[in-house]
């Protein structure tokens, strides 16, 4: 006999198979809870962002103001360079809207052209899609886009008073923590804190530079296809691209079919379509990577999943938050001997 008690090895396999069974039920729980309190949990997730990303500003403001105007005034700035995009995006969207309505003749042409090549070549599910993919579609999607913005004024509200609150917390939070031992788990949870701030610093620094280097090549791509508009499409593209993969996604495709509409030519289509796609994965593959740095650098496979995961849940808000939510996390990880497994599978280094 080995020595080992009888059953040891299979118990120990059974614990660990139990605390797997038990972490992945408590995960999933955990992502209902947050599906289902989106109305509250979404804009305290966005203000908890925005507090550890404009500290600085607000301990800049304290030193030569009251708190409680420091702090509305950094909720104020804050507020403003938000709705400056929301405004600009929204801006390029209705002038993109209106050029759909006054030209629908035109998609309506080579969509019927495109039925009428799939039908000619045996595809019967051409027939299908035209009972739903039709101009109208085109135009009330556009109007549904418009109208998800319009509808952001509650959620922007909500973000303020959050964001006020935490303000006003967060030296008196620090005080309590520090008071209960400061760490939790392990975890020392003003330094992850401080950490985790940075990281996100630096995460909103880097996506600005790269949205304005996108909408500058993307203005100057279209003004030289000639696709009308073109500082339309470089609003579009600065403002999606603060959503990874989604909405450099939806800022590609997008002057595509209108390339295709206004020319009628499947040439020029393609032309903007592989110019801007190379635009996209030269930023998103070499410039924003640069910017980052080794602090920053995590796996396009989990930045994928954490978009669309928490797209699912919380929408457009969520596509947008998921990705400093997974910095959060593994900046915690990171503290963690028992979770460096995580941290090496999530990293977007060679290793």
């Amino acid at each position: 006999m080995n020595g080992q008690p009888p059953g040891s090895g299979g118990a120990g396999t059974g614990l660990s198979a139990s605390s797997g069974l038990l972490l992945v039920s408590t995960v999933i729980l955990l992502l209902g809870a947050l599906s289902w309190g989106e109305a509250v949990f979404a804009p305290a997730a966005f203000a908890i962002f925005i507090v550890m990303v404009v500290w600085p500003l607000q301990v800049f403001l304290e030193a030569r103001m009251p708190r409680m105007v420091a702090s509305l005034i950094t909720v104020a700035v804050t507020l403003v360079c938000v709705g400056a995009l929301l405004m600009l995006f929204a801006w390029g969207m209705s002038v993109v809207g209106h050029w759909l309505i006054g030209n629908g003749a035109r998609f309506q042409a080579i969509y019927q052209a495109g039925t009428d090549w799939l039908e000619g070549h045996g595809f019967a599910v051409a027939g299908q899609l035209s009972e739903t993919f039709n101009t109208a579609w085109l135009v009330r999607m556009v109007q549904t886009a418009l109208a998800r913005l319009n509808g952001l004024a509650g959620f922007a509200a909500l973000v303020f008073a959050f964001a006020v609150l935490g303000l006003l917390e967060v030296e008196s939070l620090v005080r309590r923590i520090t008071a209960a031992g400061g760490r939790f788990g392990g975890v020392d949870i003003i330094a992850a804190g401080r950490e985790t701030a940075g990281h996100f610093r630096r995460y909103m620094l880097v996506r600005t530079i790269a949205s304005a280097v996108t909408g500058a090549i993307v203005w100057l791509i279209a003004y030289l296809v000639g696709l009308e508009h073109p500082a339309a499409w470089a609003a579009i593209a600065f403002t999606l691209n603060y959503i990874p993969f989604i909405g450099p996604v939806v800022a590609t495709l997008l002057p595509t079919l209108f390339a295709l509409a206004q020319f009628e030519s499947f040439e020029i289509a393609l032309l903007v379509l592989v110019c801007l796609t190379v635009v996209q994965f030269v930023i998103g593959s070499y410039l924003e990577p640069i910017l980052t740095g080794s602090t920053l650098s995590i796996s396009p496979f989990a930045v994928m999943f954490m978009v669309f995961l928490w797209s699912l849940l919380w929408g457009l808000t969520g596509a947008f938050i998921g990705v400093p939510i997974l910095v959060a996390v593994l900046t915690v990880c990171r503290q963690l001997p028992s979770m460096q497994w995580l941290t090496v599978m999530l990293s977007g280094g060679k290793g």
